[in-house]
């Protein structure tokens, strides 16, 4: 059995050889360069493009502006398409746009025959703008009176979950309650993944095909067609390795576009690559929200009404509109159930960069205000926070009308007990009290809740492919995509042990075709290894039925007492070997009277959804007069079910815990007050590196999930949704200081150490250079 071992990666030696084949790998000499001009304001309207200049260059192959392209619109978010109109992605993109939504909005495109030649046309192109009041807070912009970012959309509001459970107006009257009332707020980041956006297009017999690093290479074909208004048969997609992609390539971002080029140059190839800096601003980027909670409770701890207002900051275009702020909505009934509840969440159009999927899909930023929240109410009561946590966190047995998910397990106490031991939270408390000077250390926790997948908002399908081959090796193909992150290994692994053959003789193949490769929906909330099980197991029953029925002719013996073991035909009533696969193979292939060449492919409809649980511990130094903080430790604890390969699933966490790092302590998109974004670039941007990390320590709980073949659920994603408010909560227990806003870098949190008297009590006198060595005069 392969399930369960930490087996090496199938892709491993050609990452680390440099023989794994990238988009740009693709590329064929004399391919034509593209390069798009972006808006230099935030909001208007594109009056008029003087190309004249710009055409007049050696080399120009064309220029398209936003007058040129179709006017229909198309949406661009990876989600499966729904066949009920109500359930549909907002289409509210274009190729080129003429109503400029954000600074760095894409108005006009250059063909060149090199990338010098393109460069140099962008500059010399000519734009008048009809310019419009921006609004870049989402509160303001549900609010404002300006003209509408969508004409479709008046308010600018995309949409809002309204959640109401009890009686929350009558509940609050209990006589003795406690009120807590806190706002909250989480900023604008880059996903920063290594390989930028880049797709390649060319026709070839009387296709179109586009080579891109993209998570969802059926979904992008889709949308494709959508965008140039053509039939879906006449577009090929092809997949291969990416380079990270982490949600932002789960839109379709360029390759419309770059499918759109080919057409206009005769279908001769053409590249079209990003740069970091558009990158940062023209792809996607994660929503920043402003979370509004209210808590009642009683001073034993027990929650007796809660309120949630969600405003979520979408940024100039739909991409997955409103579901991530709805995720994060929901979550709010459900982490903590409370008996009165009322919550709101809003996805609020503004002049900014797009936000769209980025790892979490939503749940860092309310798990940050959530979490922060518990701490908040547990120094008010004077309780300690796990207790509060233990006394109100969802229950084993308790069940999500809408998903249907299920907690069997009591996952969430048992996973603050491993971290609590781990990180030995109750002696570091005691030590850690009634601090002074200006070093402290303190220790926190956030927990988290995630789901595995999209059912039953959406559809979930997987669909696999198994051929055998002559030597008795297995060919598997799949829609789910690898993006780095380890599926194809995990994949054969499960085909291996379901089929019964070594794990050398699965041959998985990476690169999706979509002219091929079986329909998938691609990489995306966590669902991959857990969907793709589904199918790769009733893939595997009909493909060894197949075998055992092949290999019954042949030894003419009954089926039911055949088997397939580590590739040999065997007899189960003493395990005899009888014929390996290979010879079975070959026979079957080359049999004068009775050839067959043995395959199997399924599709399966997933209609199960799966909770995923844990906890974050960490602990902190604080350097108050700076205002620096220094992770010491951090924990992450995860129930994901069985493990499929624990190796990567540890380094699954230490990725998603780095990302979490930064999003805590130093990420933030910085924009002035005509919109453009100031740090675009690695250099201004702050990335987490292995500097400010400690060594991440990562414990499983593997409490076996019921509703999968092979017990597994979501892992992808949820390591990065905890980390941030343990630390936030860590400096709370070092400081006393409530920090609510990330990053908590020295510009916010030197403020509110100056505010709590922090610095002016223990420093202040000391650095009024009362020393006459250093007094000015001596100067």
């Amino acid at each position: 059995m392969y399930v369960g071992k930490s087996v090496n990666r199938v892709d491993a030696y050609d990452k680390v050889t440099g023989r794994a084949k990238y988009t740009e790998d693709f590329i064929r000499n004399g391919s034509y360069t593209a390069k798009i001009l972006h808006s230099t304001i935030a909001h208007g309207k594109v009056i008029s493009i003087d190309t004249s200049k710009a055409e007049k260059l050696e080399g120009i192959i064309k220029i398209i502006t936003c007058f040129d392209v179709p006017k229909h619109s198309f949406p661009t978010a990876g989600h499966p398409w729904s066949v009920d109109e109500n359930h549909q992605d907002i289409a509210d993109r274009r190729l080129l746009n003429e109503h400029v939504r954000y600074y760095g909005d894409d108005i006009a495109v250059v063909i060149a025959e090199n990338e010098v030649q393109a460069l140099q046309a962008l500059k010399l192109i000519e734009v008048e703008y009809e310019e419009y009041e921006a609004v870049f807070d989402p509160i303001e912009s549900m609010n404002s009176n300006s003209i509408p970012i969508h004409e479709q959309t008046p308010n600018n509001i995309i949409g809002h979950t309204k959640n109401r459970f009890g009686n929350y107006e009558e509940a609050i009257k209990e006589k003795g309650l406690i009120k807590i009332d806190t706002w909250y707020e989480t900023p604008i980041v880059q996903h920063s993944h290594i390989e930028n956006h880049i797709a390649y297009a060319y026709e070839e017999q009387g296709k179109i095909v586009v080579v891109a690093s993209t998570q969802i290479p059926h979904i992008v074909r889709r949308v494709c067609g959508q965008a140039l208004g053509i039939s879906l048969g006449k577009i090929r997609i092809v997949k291969p390795y990416i380079g990270g992609g982490f949600g932002n390539k789960q839109d379709a971002l360029y390759e419309p576009l770059a499918a759109y080029l080919t057409t206009q140059v005769g279908g001769h190839p053409v590249k079209l690559d990003s740069t970091r800096e558009e990158t940062f601003v023209s792809s996607r980027t994660r929503h920043s929200e402003k979370i509004h909670i209210i808590s009642y409770v009683r001073s034993d701890g027990t929650f007796v009404a809660r309120k949630l207002e969600l405003y979520a900051n979408n940024g100039g275009y739909a991409s997955h509109g409103h579901s991530i702020a709805a995720k994060g909505t929901n979550c709010f009934h459900q982490l903590y159930p409370c008996d009165n509840i009322e919550a709101d969440g809003y996805t609020v159009y503004t002049n900014l960069p797009t936000a769209g999927a980025m790892r979490g899909y939503g749940i860092p930023q309310t798990m940050f205000a959530f979490e922060s929240h518990l701490d908040d109410v547990a120094l008010k009561l004077g309780l300690d926070p796990i207790e509060l946590r233990i006394q109100n966190i969802m229950p084993k047995g308790f069940k999500d009308g809408f998903s249907r998910n299920e907690n069997y397990y009591d996952s969430f106490r048992e996973a603050i007990a491993v971290g609590r031991r781990a990180i030995d939270y109750d002696k570091k408390r005691e030590e850690y009290k009634n601090q002074s000077g200006n070093i402290r250390r303190g220790v926190g926790l956030g927990c988290f809740w995630y789901n595995t997948g999209v059912y039953p908002i959406s559809v979930e399908t997987s669909s696999c492919r198994m051929v055998l081959n002559q030597d008795g090796s297995v060919q598997v193909q799949l829609g789910e995509t690898e993006i780095g992150q380890g599926g194809d290994t995990a994949f054969s692994q499960m085909a291996a042990d379901s089929i019964g053959v070594p794990l050398d003789d699965i041959h998985i193949v990476s690169t999706q075709d979509t002219d091929v490769t079986p329909f998938g929906l691609g990489a995306y909330a966590s669902r991959q290894t857990y969907m793709a099980s589904f199918s790769i197991t009733n893939t595997a029953k009909i493909f060894k039925e197949k075998i055992i029925d092949r290999a019954r002719k042949e030894l003419e013996f009954a089926p039911k007492n055949l088997d397939l073991v580590d590739g040999m035909i065997i007899r189960k009533t003493d395990n005899r070997q009888l014929m390996s696969l290979g010879e079975l193979a070959t026979i079957a292939l080359y049999d004068n009277k009775d050839s067959d060449h043995i395959s199997a492919e399924s599709t399966y409809t997933i209609r199960n959804n799966a909770f995923s649980f844990g906890a974050s511990f960490a602990e902190v130094e604080v350097d108050i007069a700076l205002g620096k903080v220094k992770i010491l430790r951090l924990v992450n604890v995860h129930d994901c079910g069985k493990l499929i390969n624990p190796r990567l699933a540890e380094a699954q966490a230490h990725g998603g815990m780095s990302m979490a790092v930064g999003f805590a302590l130093s990420e933030e998109l910085k924009y002035n007050d005509k919109g453009k974004i100031l740090n675009n670039n690695l250099l201004d941007y702050k990335l987490s590196t292995t500097m400010d990390h400690p060594n991440f320590e990562v414990y499983f709980i593997e409490n076996p999930e019921p509703t999968s073949p092979y017990n597994t659920k979501s892992l992808g994603e949820p390591p990065t949704c905890s980390p941030a408010p343990a630390i936030r909560n860590a400096i709370l227990n070092a400081t006393g200081v409530r920090v609510n806003q990330c990053p908590m870098t020295p510009h916010v949190l030197f403020p509110l150490f100056k505010e709590a008297g922090l610095i002016e009590n223990d420093y202040e006198k000391e650095m009024k250079y009362e020393n006459k060595a250093w007094s000015v005069e001596n100067v």
